[in-house]
């Protein structure tokens, strides 16, 4: 009976507001919420045609925000009820309305655009292209807005549930389709959205500079002045980007500022582009690149990729010269992987050393095999791929956390233990467009490899010093230069990366819930040098660096899986070409033999010629073999080190 009244009285209240007062747009609202609030209580259809009605009106009142996604549920109800083909056409017609309407929260759009793509794709409505097209686009413009990297993370994460899965929805549309190289796209496009930005302002001028130095000095100079300000720290205070402006909350001032200049920045940039995409021979200047472009990143070797996708997950192998080749997946795939990780995560919280952890990742390990190296490794027998070969993992969603490097144990006739390892020496890129940037040739230095060695022993790493004298009695190899003490800075560690082309790390490795940028390595005095200290840093010349501490290839708790923000993949980023990181905690005692075994491999005739950091997966691969043959070695241990980069 309260729902009887309240809709007269909003009825009441119409009949007198006049059609052009803000009131009455409101009033309306309320209306139809009721109206619908009575539907799902009575069905009375009555009461749901009528809220629909009232939505509709609505939506064409100012101020119309926000009301698309009341309208479009009422539609969907009803469609739902009498399967109306007309009702569908007016779900699509009014979220294709509310996703280009420029007045709305960037959000807003993308959500309607998210709701747009999962409507018509479970109707087989023609628009799904149309649909994931608009929301992979609305990604880029919610978070480039925003003026810091904080922030843009910030964005993302608000709208998590969604925009993490949107570029597998597509992809795995594209796929159903027959579409993979589109679908491979899609992938490289809608994830690790930060690191893809901040590389697209660290683009190699040197060909622009040969045709036009003038231009190519103007846009250098901005996307320096970008750069630093998108990583510099932001003022506390909050901030709502929206498609009508910047809402400010607390520290207005400061924030105001930060987006008036970043706006202005990427105006000026913008013009710059345009000018420069005019040149002959620079029509795709900084434009998203294109399948024939990241297909080189399989060009020393195949990439397996994994989209992980509740519609329907897929693995696709690329090849250079051949085209993508698709390994279907079974109807529980989805489900499995979940379970796969869910278990490792809550096992994990027990500690490393437990019954139950040490239980559950063997289980995975397993389930991993039969979920995904099994049929990986009967395709890449089919496709003549030699054992021993060079692979790459580019995982997406939960996969991201799982230790494909390490599936198995793989059925033998010998009665041998072998791993994916043991047949192939694989690798992880975060996107393939990091891959091909790690392969780009280092320019021309001055000085010859050397590597600089950067510890923080204390009581809780006693094996620290065993590690360091390792490292040190390869000097007669590479010259080492050791940063230990009051000289482990992290300003002085910045300073040292700049001029090795090797580095080591011999610390803590720590993560902050929630705040991936601060995750940190600890040096002198509890000093941390923080990710983004070394996403800042810019290193062309760097070859390879081993992370020798705890979770540095482990993302924080609350972070989005594909955006990769681990320490290992800032570590990349900033120039070093291969990187050699850790899952989870690093066994203390297992730092002195990880690193003798490894340098070995690494400085051993084997290669000889070969730079550094292509030695490294294989040096790394046969460090632990040599650690899973030693007495007592639990499994975690050795499955613990991933490698990334070329």
């Amino acid at each position: 009976m309260e729902l009887d009244q309240i809709i007269i009285s909003h009825q009441r209240a119409l009949s007198w507001i006049p059609r052009s007062h803000p009131a009455y747009t409101a009033c309306i609202h309320r209306l139809a919420r009721s109206r619908f609030e009575r539907y799902q209580l009575s069905e009375q259809k009555e009461d749901l045609d009528k809220s629909i009605v009232h939505f509709t009106e609505a939506i064409f009142l100012p101020p119309s925000w926000g009301l698309y996604l009341n309208v479009v549920q009422s539609l969907s109800q009803r469609f739902r009820l009498l399967r109306r083909r007309q009702d569908l056409d007016e779900i699509i017609k009014l979220i294709r309305l509310g996703a280009n309407d420029k007045f709305a929260k960037v959000s807003d759009r993308f959500t309607l655009s998210c709701c747009w793509a999962s409507t018509a794709r479970s109707a087989r409505h023609p628009s799904v292209s149309d649909a994931y097209q608009m929301a992979k686009s609305l990604i880029q413009s919610s978070f480039i807005s925003a003026p810091t990297l904080q922030i843009q993370h910030s964005q993302l994460v608000a709208m998590r549930g969604l925009c993490d899965k949107m570029p597998l929805d597509y992809a795995s549309y594209q796929i159903d389709m027959g579409q993979f190289t589109q679908a491979i796209e899609t992938l490289e496009q809608g994830r690790a959205l930060l690191w893809s930005e901040m590389r697209g302002l660290r683009n190699s001028m040197d060909q622009l500079s040969r045709v036009n130095s003038p231009l190519a000095a103007k846009l250098a100079a901005i996307n320096q002045d970008l750069e630093s300000l998108t990583m510099s720290i932001t003022p506390s205070g909050t901030i709502e980007i929206s498609g009508g402006g910047s809402q400010i909350g607390d520290g207005m001032d400061p924030f105001g500022r930060l987006v008036v200049k970043q706006q202005k920045l990427l105006e000026e940039r913008n013009v710059l582009v345009s000018q420069i995409q005019e040149l002959p021979g620079f029509g795709d200047f900084l434009k998203t690149p294109s399948f024939e472009t990241i297909r080189f990143a399989a060009s020393h070797g195949p990439v397996i990729i994994i989209n992980h996708n509740k519609w329907r997950s897929d693995i696709l192998i690329l090849f250079q010269d051949t085209p993508p080749s698709l390994i279907p997946t079974t109807n529980d795939f989805y489900d499995r992987a979940n379970k796969l990780r869910d278990r490792l995560v809550v096992a994990r919280k027990e500690g490393l050393d437990s019954g139950e952890y040490k239980r559950a990742l063997r289980s995975v390990l397993d389930g991993l095999y039969n979920l995904v190296g099994e049929p990986v490794i009967h395709k890449l027998h089919t496709l003549g791929v030699p054992e021993q070969s060079r692979i790459w993992w580019c995982p997406t969603s939960v996969f991201c956390s799982l230790p494909l490097h390490a599936m198995g144990p793989i059925p033998s006739y010998d009665g041998v233990k072998r791993y994916f390892s043991d047949l192939y020496i694989p690798s992880y890129t975060p996107t393939l467009s990091a891959l091909i940037e790690s392969r780009k040739p280092s320019p021309k230095t001055s000085y010859q490899p050397s590597l600089l060695l950067v510890a923080n022993p204390d009581e809780s790493l006693p094996g620290a010093f065993g590690e360091m004298e390792i490292i040190q009695s390869f000097n007669s190899r590479v010259p080492v230069t050791t940063l230990c003490g009051k000289n482990a800075t992290p300003a002085g560690v910045v300073e040292g990366l700049r001029h090795h082309r090797l580095v080591h790390f011999v610390c803590h490795g720590k993560l902050e819930t929630g705040k991936p940028f601060d995750a940190s390595f600890k040096l002198f005095d509890d000093e941390r040098l923080t990710l983004l200290d070394i996403v800042r840093s810019q290193l062309p010349a760097a070859e390879f660096a081993f992370l020798a501490a705890c979770h540095t290839a482990e993302l924080t708790d609350d972070s989005i899986a594909d955006e990769g923000l681990h320490l290992t993949a800032a570590v990349q980023y900033c120039g070093f070409r291969s990187v050699v990181g850790t899952m989870w905690e690093m066994a203390d005692i297992d730092g002195s033999e990880i690193a003798e075994n490894f340098y070995k491999s690494m400085f051993s005739g084997y290669g000889e010629g070969v730079p550094y950091h292509l030695r490294s997966a294989r040096a790394l691969r046969d460090a632990t073999r040599k650690m899973r043959r030693k007495k007592g070695m639990t499994l975690e241990r050795w499955v613990n080190f991933v490698h990334y980069g070329a």
